[in-house]
């Protein structure tokens, strides 16, 4: 139970402190969304549907990528993933300069999101924001380049995917607030939310590389013994 509760807040921490990127990057399509004409509970429906369906995406992501790391589990390599993950996201850190994006995705992402806008301009049945926000979970993000790192390096597909769902859950608050009130954040303020990315990447890769070093620190390197077996077994007493 305590590991459950410890990849939770793992995953919600990265969302929270992350969605100020979320702002930065994904602000503008969440305003784009016709929810503004909406009255009260419509519209606190509408934002909530949305943002449902990014973390089922981003749950649904999490269970492809936790079998990839409960494979890797089961040959006891579970922290030589933790390492590997952590060090990715930090190549994909210092070869982007800073912003965690791959060009490629990022170009792409930018088109989906521009016909996105397009498609949102005209109102829309409240189900669809759910689809919507399917959709927008799917689309690449440097955020969640981490959050997929972490989620890997758990080991199963069950932790794996209960990461990146509480990760969609710890964007919310903010996603939420840009949606009722973006149009009254500056732009200049987006950008300088946007540039604490790095600095929350590079704290996750740390905190990966320490979580397969096996240093005994709680929470943040537990001792892994390989087979689970207890390194101080109670002693074994005869009678005769």
């Amino acid at each position: 139970m305590n590991e459950i509760i410890a990849v939770l807040l793992s995953g919600f921490s990265i969302g929270l402190i992350g969605s100020f990127h979320c702002v930065g990057m994904c602000g503008p399509l969440a305003l784009s969304l016709p929810v503004h004409h909406l009255p009260g509970f419509r519209k606190t429906l509408a934002i909530s549907l949305y943002n449902a369906g990014r973390a089922f995406s981003y749950a649904s992501i999490g269970l492809i990528f936790g079998l990839v790391g409960q494979g890797f589990s089961l040959f006891k390599m579970q922290q030589g993933l933790s390492i590997a993950a952590g060090l990715l996201v930090l190549v994909i850190l210092i070869s982007s300069r800073g912003n965690p994006q791959i060009s490629i995705l990022s170009r792409f992402t930018q088109a989906i999101k521009s016909r996105l806008g397009h498609y949102l301009k005209s109102e829309k049945p409240l189900l669809s924001y759910f689809s919507i926000g399917v959709v927008n979970g799917l689309l690449p993000c440097g955020l969640v380049y981490v959050a997929i790192a972490a989620a890997l390096a758990t080991g199963t597909l069950v932790k794996s995917s209960l990461l990146m769902f509480a990760f969609g859950m710890g964007t919310l608050p903010m996603m939420a607030m840009t949606m009722v009130f973006g149009k009254f954040i500056p732009t200049g303020l987006r950008v300088k939310l946007n540039k604490m990315t790095p600095r929350l990447t590079l704290v996750i890769a740390v905190l990966l590389i320490l979580r397969g070093l096996n240093l005994g620190i709680p929470f943040i390197s537990p001792a892994y013994h390989q087979g689970g077996s207890d390194p101080n077994p109670p002693a074994i007493i005869h009678c005769h």
